[in-house]
């Protein structure tokens, strides 16, 4: 597809919003994005393509303004159970083998949906949960799902589809998990929609693994179609952001044209029937390997192939450590009584380290600890009630927010959590009146500051992302 704008007119562009949303548009795909951009022109009241793309090149964008945007540039092309040996890899294999750790200690599972979509995805995650784990009203399950996209979040919250996003899924699922509507469409069951959180986040601008936004100490990731789009170099970034994101033995699950050691040179390829997951592994060198043979980027399989899972060999464990991860994975495998004679700064730092490896237990006892010795500290009450929500127990959660902010009436992401939780617990009023507190103490603040214990999280990032999840509709 020819474009008809300059070319340093459509460079601005290209580049504008690969730093704002990661997406990638070459020069070769100019003519795709001219397009898309005169769509998005129309709804910003523009009659001419030159002078809106002028006009987005003017001035920065607010967040209601850029999700529009966005709206017009993202893919929204997904279905239920899409890839479905990938699927089969998580029920047959991926899933027994987490439960069957766990069934007789913490029985805790936490998946992200990454770029969602309009929740076909997530939704279909939540199913696989349900005929995998007999007793999954026993476990601790968190299936987050998140995407730039507000307009098909909404969609995604409301659960409906048509039969265009079942075209390749199984009879079964249709039959056991949806109702079966009047006008020809199918809402999925209350039960399954219940599984799923759905929030917004940007791959590109926003800070993960954070507690702030639940993206710590993921068992599981589903990132599919999605890095496609992004500029190489920033596909990368993002590989690394979810590497940190999981937990030690944690999977990434990518669509077959992401494959790529190039990518992904954190992990370790792992083989099943058909498909190719990704999983962490700490004992292998952050260092790129040297491959005795080019990696393809695009993996295409028969779907027949019936060769019993395995591994590929692992290389030997590196001594080479980088600087900045030396303290983590000292502390992961600290013990605790080490921990307790740490300076309270450093002690929170312990806290949250072992919060993201997924060893809840040990960073809550540290964390009371702590709280003996200091009991009006503000952040460690925040920390402790972070890491009581993780573990589902959110009165206890509550009531430690409570007291973070009995102590610090200002303390801004105690508000923002209680209104994220009151959202999850379907407490919409209750969230909204959070969520504006947050708001309040935000304009407090420049945008460019850094938040307390938000580990990076700027004010201006939080507002936009308390004004979008208003925006939603989930707080009608």
């Amino acid at each position: 597809m020819n474009h008809t704008l300059p070319d340093s007119l459509m460079s601005q562009l290209s580049e504008m919003i690969a730093a704002r949303t990661a997406l990638h548009f070459p020069r070769e795909r100019w003519g795709d994005l001219e397009y898309k951009a005169g769509n998005a022109a129309k709804e910003f009241g523009f009659i001419g393509n030159e002078q809106f793309v002028q006009w987005l090149l003017s001035a920065p964008l607010t967040a209601s303004q850029m999700d529009m945007l966005a709206s017009h540039l993202t893919i929204h092309e997904t279905y239920f159970w899409r890839e479905p040996l990938a699927f089969e890899a998580l029920c047959g294999e991926i899933l027994p083998a987490m439960v069957r750790e766990r069934e007789k200690g913490d029985k805790r599972l936490r998946i992200w949906s990454a770029g969602c979509a309009t929740g076909e995805e997530p939704y279909s995650i939540a199913i696989a949960l349900k005929r995998a784990i007999p007793d999954l009203a026993d476990w601790n399950i968190t299936i987050l799902a998140t995407d730039i996209n507000p307009r098909i979040l909404r969609k995604a919250m409301a659960g409906i589809y048509s039969k265009w996003s079942f075209r390749n899924a199984p009879q079964w699922l249709t039959d056991g998990y949806f109702h079966s509507k009047k006008d020809g469409v199918f809402e999925i069951l209350s039960e399954i929609k219940k599984m799923v959180t759905f929030s917004y986040l940007n791959l590109a601008e926003d800070i993960y693994p954070s507690p702030v936004n639940n993206t710590n100490a993921m068992d599981i990731i589903f990132c599919r179609n999605v890095l496609m789009y992004f500029a190489p170099e920033r596909a990368r970034q993002v590989g690394k952001d979810l590497y940190r994101s999981l937990v030690d033995s944690g999977w990434l699950m990518v669509g077959a044209s992401e494959l790529s050691q190039a990518l992904f040179p954190q992990f370790a390829p792992v083989h099943f029937p058909g498909v190719i997951a990704y999983r962490k592994d700490h004992t292998m060198s952050p260092l790129p390997k040297i491959l005795p043979y080019e990696t393809p980027t695009l993996f295409q399989f028969s779907g027949d192939d019936k060769t019993p899972v395995t591994a590929i060999e692992l290389p030997p464990q590196s001594k080479f450590v980088p600087v900045m991860e030396q303290p983590v994975q000292a502390i992961a495998l600290e013990i605790p009584g080490k921990i307790e004679k740490e300076a309270l700064p450093s002690k929170a730092f312990s806290i949250r380290a072992l919060a993201d490896k997924g060893r809840l237990t040990e960073a809550l006892a540290v964390c009371e600890k702590a709280l003996a010795s200091d009991k009006l500290n503000p952040g460690m009450h925040y920390l402790r009630a972070i890491i009581l929500q993780e573990m589902n127990r959110l009165t206890e959660a509550g009531a430690s927010l409570k007291r973070t902010l009995y102590i610090d009436q200002n303390f801004l992401l105690a508000h923002f959590t209680l209104g994220t939780m009151a959202l999850r617990q379907g407490n919409a009023r209750l969230a909204k009146k959070h969520f504006e507190n947050a708001l309040a103490l935000l304009e407090k603040n420049r945008p460019e500051d850094i938040l307390p214990e938000s580990e990076g999280l700027t004010a201006g990032r939080l507002k936009e992302i308390i004004l979008v999840t208003i925006e939603t509709g989930a707080l009608a």
